[in-house]
């Protein structure tokens, strides 16, 4: 019955943010399902930038763990309808 309640079937704006030596994304915002892994959109990245490791970050804060679900990161750390994920090559916040 859980997956039928609107928060589970939820879908999640995230906005892409360079930060540091990154390249920007023509397409910074899009959506993903609220059930998903954070790990879908470290992949995601990896694969729009051509490289096999990045580092990642919700609000210019803490990098979650890729198990972590996407509804829970934005219940938490979102705002403005948005879950703000910033990414860079070398490693930006400790």
């Amino acid at each position: 019955m859980a997956s039928d309640s609107p928060i589970a079937s939820r879908k999640v704006v995230v906005h892409l943010r360079a930060t540091g030596d990154a390249p920007i994304l023509k397409q910074a915002k899009f959506k993903i399902a609220g059930t998903d892994k954070f790990s879908k959109v470290i992949d995601f990245l990896c694969r729009q930038l051509h490289r096999e490791t990045l580092f990642v970050y919700v609000n210019s804060a803490f990098s979650p763990s890729p198990d972590e679900v996407v509804n829970d990161l934005y219940d938490n750390f979102g705002f403005d309808g948005k879950l703000v994920v910033n990414y860079a090559c070398s490693m930006a916040w400790g």
